[in-house]
């Protein structure tokens, strides 16, 4: 077999890698477009100019110096979207401090396990939001906030804790004191006016772009999250990689709904538009897709990013046609796979002709292949494109790790620039992610064609093995979403007697739309194989799902096996 049939693929570019930190590359961006729209928050009614957030993020940097913090110490953020997010990002970065992105969806045992695994050393959050009270959820784990002073508390389940800092997004420089062991914004700001101007760029010019920045966790869809260390070099250099790949600018305005808790958004878009002198606009402090329809009509965006499910909501919103779209031009859809209506409704419906399939893990920064808007409508939706410049691809035997030929299916690997330094204290899930080549293994099941796109058929846990047959979710849920009445659609194996496993869908329907298991067994008679016809057919009001719009497939297994025993099937 020569070199050329095996499904490696290698991407060089025309642009080199930049060898720059992330506050080195903002600076030469702010020199750019200094007066231009950096940030637009609709939640906080504030907009920043690119001159004004660097004045933010500087004053924030010093006052982190001047509680103490420096490079390499960890700084955990635990809050929903807001501009102080955006500023904590960037003002740890231009100290070379790392950043410890907190899902704001924990509750208590996942955030003690998140301290605790990063070894967090101060923690930057919000009071409440909506049914999460973050202070009350503290105190219950540390109760010396309640104790003692700001500057003296100590925990034995958190020995590395030092800072825990409360703003309030609504007024975050008039942020009150809940406990006498919480700090507040204003107090942080106030602590660097004796850090010089001088003094801090001493700081960043000693920075080194190969420093760890960032962790995060990944999402947790099974088992325990793990923390993702990534550098400046990691992230910068893959939000500029799309930048080229969505041909964006200074002329963007970004619609952000997803996380910026999330590397979606984090670097692909935060990142993204800081690196291009695009403007950001935060539409609502989380995912609400009325908010998200008029921030995009309001606020004249080109460009939305988000996950299926949510273009399924905002395409299935009541109010969709009262709002004017036609600024839309482009944005990435990923974190999980795009049926091929839903891309066809956004391109048409949403206006959104660029739109792009995006692929990756946190573990690659997050991204390692993007389709672009030259792409066949066929290669938008049944791939998810090329791999990004300078990065390295290919598909092993999940038997053998050999490397197989073109249009093979096995375990995706990647190699290059974007790969994470390590998980944070372990060794060992590092080695089992990374090999001895530097390959990281994904857990994706996909196959590369001769011009080097990348088509996912499924998780390498998700493959359904039934009576010996592999069966991929992914072209069942294809298939089916295709129906009339169905607005969304989960396939995955259920544990079986004689076949070892059989296929279960869940679906849900569009309102008012209705069809029972028989219409949707008919609907696949014939059009796919008789065994990848779901023999459990189960409709639902909702999917499980992470707070990043990713379905939990997992937790459906389990309900489902329950459920089963239980009525004896």
């Amino acid at each position: 077999m020569t070199r050329n049939t095996l499904s490696y693929f290698h991407r060089g570019g025309d642009e080199p890698l930049s060898g720059l930190t992330i506050p080195a590359h903002f600076a030469q961006v702010v020199a750019r477009v200094a007066a231009a729209d950096a940030v637009v928050c609709r939640p906080q009614a504030r907009c920043l100019s690119y001159r004004e957030l660097a004045q933010r993020i500087d004053e924030l940097a010093r006052g982190l110096v001047g509680i103490g913090f420096g490079k390499g110490d960890r700084i955990g953020v635990w809050s929903t979207n807001n501009v102080e997010w955006l500023l904590l990002q960037m003002a740890t970065a231009r100290i070379g401090a790392i950043l410890v992105n907190i899902n704001p969806a924990y509750r208590t045992q996942e955030l003690a396990f998140a301290l605790q695994r990063s070894e967090v050393q101060g923690l930057f959050t919000i009071p409440a939001c909506r049914s999460s009270d973050y202070v009350a959820m503290l105190l219950e784990l540390f109760p010396e906030l309640a104790q003692h002073a700001a500057s003296e508390i100590q925990s034995e389940q958190f020995p590395h804790l030092r800072r825990v800092v409360v703003y309030d997004p609504a007024q975050p420089e008039r942020t009150s004191r809940p406990h006498t062991g919480f700090m507040t914004w204003p107090e942080v700001l106030a602590a660097g006016q004796g850090v010089s101007a001088s003094h801090l760029d001493d700081l960043t010019e000693a920075l080194d772009c190969d420093e760890p920045i960032n962790i995060q966790y990944t999402s947790g869809t099974t088992g325990f999250p793990k923390a993702v260390v990534l550098t400046h070099h990691n992230i910068l250099n893959n939000a500029w990689f799309t930048v080229r790949a969505m041909h964006f600018g200074g002329q963007d305005r970004l619609c952000v709904p997803v996380p910026f808790y999330h590397c979606f958004g984090m670097v692909l878009a935060n990142l993204l538009c800081l690196s291009s002198g695009a403007c950001i606009v935060i539409p609502s402090e989380h995912f609400d897709a009325l908010a998200v329809l008029e921030a995009i009509d309001h606020e004249r965006c080109t460009a939305v990013h988000g996950v299926p499910t949510m273009f399924i909501a905002m395409l299935e919103h009541p109010q969709f046609s009262e709002f004017d779209l036609s600024s839309l031009r482009t944005g990435i859809m990923a974190g999980a796979p795009c049926p091929p209506l839903l891309m066809q409704r956004v391109m048409e419906d949403m206006h959104c002709r660029e739109i792009l399939i995006g692929y990756g893990e946190t573990e690659a920064s997050p991204l390692t292949h993007l389709t672009t808007r030259d792409d066949t409508l066929k290669r938008r939706v049944q791939t998810v494109g090329r791999n990004l410049p300078h990065q390295e691809v290919k598909v092993v035997s999940v038997e053998s790790g050999a490397t197989l030929p073109l249009g093979a299916t096995g375990e995706v690997c990647f190699r290059g620039y974007h790969i994470m330094r390590g998980y944070y204290g372990d060794a060992e899930a590092t080695r089992r992610a990374i090999d001895e080549s530097g390959w990281l293994h994904s857990g994706d099941l996909g196959a590369i064609d001769a011009d080097g796109y990348l088509q996912i058929t499924g998780r390498l846990k998700e493959l359904i093995i039934r009576g010996g047959e592999n069966i991929y979710p992914r072209e069942i849920e294809d298939y089916i979403f295709t129906h009339p009445a169905v607005a969304g659609v989960a396939v995955f194996g259920v544990p079986d007697d004689y076949y070892g496993e059989q296929v279960m869908s869940w679906i849900q329907l569009h309102d008012g739309a209705q069809a029972s298991e028989e219409d949707i067994r008919q609907f696949c008679e014939g059009k796919i194989a008789h065994f990848k016809i779901p023999k459990y057919i189960w409709f639902v009001d909702e999917f499980p799902m992470t707070v990043t719009g990713k379905l939990q497939k997992f937790r459906m297994r389990e309900m489902a096996i329950e459920k089963l025993a239980a009525t004896g099937q």
